[in-house]
């Protein structure tokens, strides 16, 4: 069954770690990696990457990308969202840690930031405009 437009950004906005896929080129798949990511309902999903990273030249190439959420329990479900990039902007401490804080905390999440500060001061913020979504809950698993 799909999900309605809150069921699917109310899912989306949920700590899940994201498959992104963004097109890789003529005679290839497309790129499928595990991203952390970003959401408010309503808003613009975001994600933090290397500026010269092989995900970022693939996205500036295709100037889109797509995310994937899933899970399995209590029921399968998923979103998938994909979009042209809004917005392409230089990474900052406070974004690594709003991006950590959704997966980790307390001093793990402290130990995240200041090596993010040391280790990814080359990340850039990209923000996707979501044109179209794909959705569904399967029910019961059991």
């Amino acid at each position: 069954m799909e999900l309605s437009r809150d069921e699917r950004e109310s899912f989306l906005a949920e700590s899940h770690v994201a498959a992104l896929g963004v097109a890789a080129g003529d005679h290839r798949g497309p790129l499928v990696i595990p991203i952390w990511y970003s959401y408010v309902p309503g808003g613009l999903p975001w994600i933090l990457t290397g500026a010269g990273s092989s995900k970022m030249t693939l996205i500036r190439a295709a100037g889109r990308f797509s995310l994937l959420v899933h899970r399995t329990e209590p029921t399968t479900r998923y979103v998938s969202v994909e979009g042209p990039v809004a917005e392409t902007a230089e990474g900052t401490s406070s974004l690594h840690r709003a991006m950590a804080g959704r997966y980790l905390s307390g001093e793990a999440l402290d130990r995240f930031v200041a090596m993010a500060e040391v280790e990814l001061a080359d990340h850039v913020v990209v923000r996707m405009r979501p044109e179209r979504w794909f959705t569904a809950d399967l029910g019961s698993t059991a």
